[in-house]
């Protein structure tokens, strides 16, 4: 089973329901749900989940929301050697950096968001969720996943990937 990581906007998509961005993401959030995937959220995130729920409404239905997205997600561990991952990408956006250090330390084939520029050099492929779903139409054997950019390069390695 492929294991992907949700960025925070694709998982607010479906929350807050965003159109036009929420179908898409609703989509590869129901294949996480029927465990085509094994879905996962940065540790980061569910503390912005619950904050944002807890703001729309209160506490008592933000701990339902955190509950709720337990059940489908798994939850990807943002400790020191991530942090000290994310630090050494360089990038200006740190909380994209975070996210892509802990989908590359929980071993993930790919993140999935609205903002593949924000992980343009990303050590994990990057797709948005439209792409994510036609990826995961496909037989498993074809299963390729079309890169919206991904990079091999590796701090202080080459950057043949390209």
């Amino acid at each position: 089973m492929r294991r992907l990581l949700f960025d925070l906007n694709v998982v607010l998509d479906v929350l807050l329901d965003r159109p036009p961005h929420a179908a898409a993401a609703a989509a590869i959030w129901a294949a996480a749900e029927r465990k085509q995937v094994d879905g996962l959220i940065p540790a980061h995130g569910v503390t912005t989940i619950f904050y944002i729920a807890a703001r729309q409404r209160d506490a008592a239905y933000a701990r339902r929301v955190v509950g709720d997205l337990l059940t489908v997600f798994r939850v990807a561990p943002v400790d020191h050697a991530v942090i000290r991952r994310a630090l050494t990408l360089g990038w200006r956006d740190f909380e994209d950096a975070v996210c892509a250090a802990a989908a590359e330390a929980a071993g993930c084939k790919a993140i999935v968001t609205r903002d593949p520029r924000g992980f343009a050099d990303s050590p994990v492929e990057v797709m948005q969720p439209e792409a994510a779903v036609v990826w995961l139409g496909q037989p498993e054997g074809r299963r390729r996943g079309r890169k919206t950019r991904r990079r091999s390069r590796r701090v202080g390695g080459s950057d043949s990937g390209k």
